[in-house]
């Protein structure tokens, strides 16, 4: 959430399924699918969607599909969720890089689309300026166009707010998205391609995902209607200043009662388009788009704005069917440079795509009945919607927001009271810092039928709290009246706070300035899913009048229930799996902490609860394959200029070869993830040999070795040396050939030590078994560190 500002965001993820778990609660409004690819290059982990869950979340226009599901012969980074990881900021957890001429990633499309937008990732430059470069798009084998990208949005460092100084610590905010249209309508099953055809400009291209969608045609003007550029001279190239003629023209349209329209074009826009009492609207998001910034007062910026407060404020402003799309490349708080601003009562915002302005909508109250609708709001520094200094009866519905800086969208009702905002039906996915959906004070507010995903440091899915300035009972800005959170789906939030050095639930409540005892917040017929830390979280001060109802906890890294602090909280219908501790509450507080219990709980409680003083590393789920981390040092990060260093097993799920196997014993049973499924080469034949591909030359320092862990097992010594190669030709020595106990005692496990060369093929060579007469594995995995 961004610090005070002076008084002076239609938009589903298609995975190709083999399988698909339903994750349904009994008696909840909606179900969330573990959509898993059939084996492809990426070899990428299923992982649970937020986008296109029936009944909730925005409805959007396009079909989103994620590249580590996609063809591709680059290589998989992730699932790892560990801050400042280049996996830990992409949607699933998981991309692709590419980082050779030639590699690719390949999507079909399951639907006719005539544009898509892509997520990616480039690293910084040293300067911390960012590079520009290019992706071929190509259709069916052929090239179409080369596709512009750039760094220059992405890449923060140091502490908040954060700086573009790579020598400092903490990099950060690494992805941006880019779009393009086609020209024509490509059929579904048509196979859309971004190749590398370069490495000159960038080292490495990251692709997360890819939205593809149909495009209708341009708005025309509506009848009666000023234009900008017929009536006033606004330039549709961009390549002059159009700030002072559209100005004029917005004015001229409230004095003549008439609406505003925007031609299709791209407008150079320096400072802040004022409107009031005036309908602003163009060609659609795709064809009319606002931009600039001015080119050396970098304080004024691209934004249409309401007057403030202090000035009466506006009223009775519709804005439509445009886009705002920024040039903001820092955080400075106090600079007025978002997308919108303003007041605005009695006024409506529909279908306006705003990126990269440091804020899509930051609203300074006072003011009443604003709604935000229909909208996308990408790639900004900062929030993505705050609702600020009493703003009431105030909405926003059906909207798009990722890869926002700060909380996702968010009320604070600072020195004067919030009251009756809601969110709902909108789709909030990875907030670089803090929330995906927040409240800081206020009075009967809804938060319902939203999907919260991809928490990355420093915050939780949904928070509610007495937390951050001027909120506060005696100004009536506390949390207070009723708080509904209503079918709501939580998708991997919740995560590590850098600060704290613990993890942040999926579920949070504060009671930092005074304690929340003034309001009932009933928490219903929601989804808590595959959650990074606890699921349900109390920490400073007390809150209570917590009731939780008909929820469903399916996975969580730590615990269920993580208590910090006291407070009261019912429980009826909430039902708990996969929770990575055995004790699945940790209290400290212990009776501070108040239960009532209803019917129809399992899996949450336990008497006595945990309370050990140390935190556990989290286990996470990945949509049902275990993984495990812990805390990352911010302190200590990897090289900025370059994307972070992998970690996991890089084996696992890779392509694999062997000179032989024995009945069903095949190789790919080394690289399954199961230690209780086996490789056994030919008997009575060695040497015997099996290689990996890790799609990509990488500095492996250690490989561990496994047989199966049952006791039938007996200790046996294997012969085995090491050799690698980065082109499946020419092999050299890694390890030469050693003997390796694999022991019950010690898990039938051995550690192979190398030195970290860079290779992309591994391979084990099988001299000597004093077990069998043949080379065995159930595991092979290799890791970075």
């Amino acid at each position: 959430m961004t610090p005070p500002l002076p008084g002076p965001r239609l938009l589903g993820r298609s995975l190709s399924a083999s399988l698909a778990l339903a994750l349904a609660a009994a008696g909840t409004a909606a179900a969330v699918v573990l959509a898993g690819a059939p084996p492809a290059q990426a070899a990428a982990v299923p992982a649970p969607s937020p986008v296109g869950i029936s009944s909730r979340g925005a409805t959007v226009p396009f079909k989103e599909q994620e590249a580590e599901y996609a063809a591709t012969n680059g290589s998989l980074i992730g699932p790892d969720r560990l801050y400042g990881s280049l996996p830990s900021e992409a949607s699933g957890r998981q991309a692709v890089t590419l980082d050779a001429t030639g590699e690719y990633v390949e999507f079909t499309l399951t639907a006719p689309a005539n544009a898509m937008t892509f997520r990616y990732s480039l690293p910084d430059d040293a300067a911390g300026t960012g590079r520009d470069a290019s992706l071929d798009l190509r259709v069916d084998g052929s090239s179409l166009k080369s596709v512009p990208v750039t760094s220059k949005y992405g890449w923060y460092y140091g502490g908040y707010p954060f700086n573009n100084n790579p020598g400092d610590t903490n990099p950060h905010h690494f992805y941006d998205e880019t779009r393009t249209m086609f020209g024509s309508t490509l059929a579904a099953g048509t196979k859309v391609r971004l190749q590398v055809t370069s490495t000159a400009a960038s080292p490495s291209f990251t692709i997360d995902l890819a939205d593809f969608e149909q495009v209708g045609a341009p708005v025309g003007k509506p009848s009666g209607a000023l234009d900008v550029v017929s009536d006033f001279g606004a330039d549709p190239t961009g390549g002059t200043d159009s700030t002072a003629k559209i100005q004029a023209a917005v004015d001229a349209g409230r004095a003549q009662g008439k609406e505003v329209y925007i031609p299709q074009g791209t407008f150079q826009v320096r400072d802040h388009i004022v409107v009031d009492k005036v309908t602003l609207s163009g060609a659609g998001p795709w064809y009319s788009v606002l931009t600039g910034r001015h080119p050396t007062d970098r304080s004024k910026a691209v934004g249409v704005y309401g007057k403030y407060a202090a000035q009466g404020g506006s009223s009775n402003v519709t804005l439509r069917d445009f886009a705002i799309i920024g040039d903001i490349r820092e955080r400075v708080d106090n600079d007025q440079v978002n997308a919108i601003g303003g007041a605005m009562s009695d006024s409506v915002v529909d279908n306006v795509w705003m990126q990269h302005t440091k804020c899509g909508a930051w609203m300074d109250g006072p003011m009443n009945n604003f709604t935000i609708r229909n909208s996308r709001i990408l790639d900004q520094t900062a929030d993505g919607v705050n609702f600020h200094y009493g703003v009431t009866n105030s909405t926003v519905t059906n909207t798009f927001v990722r890869n926002t800086g700060d909380d996702g969208l968010a009320m604070w009702a600072e020195n004067v009271p919030n009251v009756k905002n809601k969110f709902t039906f909108n789709t909030v996915i990875l907030p670089i810092l803090a929330n995906n959906i927040v409240t800081y004070g206020g009075k009967d507010i809804t938060i319902s039928d939203n999907v919260m995903s991809d928490t990355v440091t420093n915050g939780g899915g949904l928070h509610i709290a007495n937390r951050y300035p001027g909120v506060d009972s005696g100004q009536g800005t506390a949390v207070s009246g009723t708080h509904t959170a209503a079918r709501n789906t939580l998708i991997r939030t919740g995560n590590n706070d850098f600060n704290w050095r613990f993890g942040v639930g999926a579920i949070w409540f504060s009671g930092l300035n005074e304690p929340i005892s003034n309001a009932t917040i009933n928490i219903t017929d929601s989804e808590i899913l595959d959650s990074s830390y606890a699921a349900i979280h109390l920490i400073e001060g007390a809150s209570n009048g917590l009731h939780f109802d008909n929820i469903k906890i399916d996975g969580a890294g730590t615990y269920a229930l993580q208590i910090q602090a006291p407070g009261t909280a019912s429980f009826n219908k909430v039902v708990a799996t996969n929770i990575a501790q055995s004790n699945p509450v940790h209290n400290c507080v212990g009776s501070g902490f108040r239960i009532t219990q209803g019917t129809g709980n399992s899996g949450w409680y336990a008497n006595p609860p945990a309370c050990t003083g140390v935190w556990p590393d989290p286990v996470w789920t990945n949509g049902g394959v275990p993984g495990g981390g812990g805390p990352t040092d911010p302190t200590d990060p990897p090289d900025p200029t370059d994307p972070p260093e992998e970690t996991g097993n890089l084996a696992q799920g890779r392509p694999v070869t062997e000179t032989s196997h024995a009945d069903v014993y095949g190789a790919g049973n080394a690289v399954d993830g199961n230690a209780d499924s086996y490789w056994e080469s030919r008997n009575n034949a060695f040497p015997q040999s099996v290689t990996v591909d890790l799609g990509a030359a990488k500095a492996v320092e250690r490989l561990v070795l496994k047989l199966p862990p049952a006791a039938a097992w007996a200790t046996r010594t294997q012969t085995i040396g090491v050799t690698g190669s980065t082109d499946n030709s020419a092999y050299s020595t890694l390890k030469a050939p050693a003997s390796y106990t694999f022991s019950p005692s010690s898990g039938n496990t051995a550690t192979v030590t190398l030195t970290g060369a860079p290779v992309r093929y591994l391979r084990l060579t099988f001299t000597a078994n004093t077990g069998w007469p043949a080379g065995q594995l159930s595991e092979l995995e290799a890791y970075t560190h």
